[in-house]
């Protein structure tokens, strides 16, 4: 018979979340900071996007450093010693509806990015034609 799985290995097993929404956010940063030097400051409204855009950067920056933590952190407690748990309460209509919501937070992201890859692979490739008739 299997083993049962330890919460501690539950938590390392779904710091694979933060880690790779800390990555999606840290390369939106990126994307945001490269599009910096292309504002004419000279200009007000690119003065306003300006400011806009670095102020989002930065946070953007917060943000995925604190989910990169956040995603080390859990799996930090791999080896967390099973605790004793009430299986009553492990059965009840709270832990139930949390987790429903969780896995249909999950299938919205799914939805969210499909759609965002699909037309972001579009852009990429106007970007890489651009790129490339230089």
């Amino acid at each position: 018979m299997a083993e049962q799985q330890t919460c501690g290995q539950g938590l390392a097993e779904n710091a694979v979340l933060p880690a790779a929404l800390g990555k999606l956010i840290a390369s939106l940063a990126e994307v945001l900071d490269a599009h910096i030097p292309a504002l004419d400051v000279g200009d007000e409204a690119a003065r306003e996007e300006h400011d806009a855009y670095t102020r989002l950067v930065a946070q953007h920056r917060r943000i995925a450093a604190e989910l990169e933590s956040t995603a080390s952190e859990m799996k930090g407690y791999e080896a967390l010693p099973m605790g004793r748990h009430d299986q009553g309460a492990m059965a009840s209509p709270r832990v139930l509806e949390s987790f429903r919501h969780f896995v249909e937070a999950e299938k919205e992201l799914l939805a969210v990015l499909e759609e965002r890859v699909r037309r972001d692979e579009e852009m990429l490739a106007r970007i890489e034609e651009a790129v490339s008739s230089g």
